[in-house]
């Protein structure tokens, strides 16, 4: 895996989940010859590619999940830019009270307050991105009318406003860690201090709420994503966590968040991410059974190869069947898939768990995929790069089914050895013999 700079790691890995996934998405194109680090036991990439045209996998370039996300966000931004407040505040709160969530277990309040903030966070990182400082304009004007708001709302829809406007500093504040330097910009300290402000404004918003009172998991998810500005114990970071996920735990976000908020370069170790994990297992296990375990671990291992030597992958292959057998979406089909990809890629894998890890990606290709979300590919089996330009659509997908259809290959390699073709479909994998 690619060493990145180590300041720069650490702010992905802390980032919230919707920026964590905006910036994942910023990728670079040359990266497609990166995807398959050739091992001695591996086929050429030229192999790889004759083998794809014999696998029959539907490719989706829209999924549901993608509709489901792209519907609250833009739901969230519309009312905001007419100003709805309070029918934005109410719908948040009512997303919160019945845990409302897309097919793949992306949380729909924070998907609302996603896309209420979603234009003035976006011009405060366009104009860090060029070098300049961003004009306070909007986010101050989001904060008077979110304030306003928030102080004629009764009950529970008194929290959304604050926390939209909390969410947003918190964004800016991560833009400015990530701002390229330059003279307009200042130096490093002086982009720690804008940070530390905005992170300091946004735990002031926040201050007068209880997650645990108002049964607000979107509250509470923003208390953690307020760690990133922080200086916390790893013990702090569970704790939050474990607050937050007692008051959602169908929710795999909370889980994922969790495991990149316990990597080492958050301040965390490896030992207490499984330890973690497996209280996560003890604590959620009447909705997910072992499945918490693959959850925390998911993302954490595809970004940090030292997770893959400490996880058990006999309970992790446990985890990901009771995932798989309790959510048979395909969006998770896809995305535990990619994310084992993703983990394999690492060449100092232990021989015995590179076999485990192996085998259990063929049980899942064989018998849960039936259609490729290749975005999802893209995501799990790219890092993010802040300083180059984000590809078209068309690219992305191309990325992602190339990079899905060269793993599929590569697992599958002597099935298709002899010229025979592989089929998905809802019944599962077939071979198609060579005739």
């Amino acid at each position: 895996m690619a060493q990145l700079d180590g300041h720069f790691i650490r702010l992905v890995l802390m980032l919230p989940e919707s920026l964590f996934m905006l910036l994942f998405a910023r990728l670079q194109t040359a990266l497609s010859t990166r995807l398959f680090r050739r091992a001695p036991d591996t086929l050429s990439r030229a192999e790889l590619d004759r083998m794809s045209k014999r696998i029959i996998l539907p490719s989706l370039p829209v999924t549901d999940e993608e509709l489901a996300r792209a519907a609250f966000q833009d739901r969230g931004q519309k009312l905001a830019r007419q100003e709805d407040w309070s029918t934005l505040a109410r719908e948040i709160a009512q997303a919160d009270a019945a845990r409302t969530g897309t097919p793949g277990g992306e949380t729909a309040a924070m998907l609302l307050a996603y896309g209420a903030r979603g234009d003035v966070v976006a011009a405060a990182e366009d104009a860090l991105h060029d070098g300049k400082p961003p004009v306070q304009d909007g986010l101050a004007a989001l904060e008077e009318n979110a304030t306003e708001a928030a102080e004629t709302a009764d009950g529970p829809d008194a929290y959304p406003c604050a926390l939209i406007v909390a969410l947003a500093h918190m964004d800016v504040g991560l833009a400015w860690q990530a701002a390229p330097r330059s003279r307009a910009l200042g130096d490093t300290p002086d982009r720690a201090r804008q940070s530390h402000h905005h992170f300091t404004r946004a735990s002031e918003l926040l201050a007068p709420f209880c997650a645990k009172t108002l049964g607000a998991p979107s509250l509470a998810a923003a208390q953690c994503a307020l760690l990133a500005g922080q200086m916390v114990t790893e013990r702090q970071v569970a704790d939050k966590y474990e607050a937050l996920v007692r008051l959602d735990q169908a929710s795999p976000r909370h889980l994922r968040a969790l495991g990149r908020a316990l990597l080492p370069e958050c301040g965390g170790s490896h030992a207490g991410l499984d330890l973690e994990a497996r209280r996560m297992v003890a604590l959620t296990r009447a909705h997910w059974g072992a499945g918490a375990y693959a959850w925390v671990y998911l993302d954490a291992m595809s970004l940090d190869p030292g997770c893959v030597a400490r996880l058990d992958p006999v309970f992790f292959g446990d985890a990901l069947r009771d995932v798989l057998s309790r959510c048979p979406d395909q969006h998770v089909a896809n995305l535990l898939s990619a994310c084992l990809a993703a983990a394999l890629r690492d060449e100092t894998i232990a021989p015995d768990i590179r076999k485990e890890l192996t085998a259990l990606l063929e049980w899942a290709l064989a018998n849960h995929l039936r259609e490729l979300h290749p975005l999802v590919w893209t995501q799990a089996l790219h890092r993010p790069d802040t300083g180059v330009a984000l590809p078209s659509r068309g690219a992305l997908l191309r990325l992602g089914r190339r990079a899905a259809l060269g793993t599929i290959a590569q697992v599958f390699a002597d099935k298709l050895a002899d010229g025979s073709s592989i089929a998905f479909s809802p019944a599962g994998m077939y071979r198609l013999p060579n005739i």
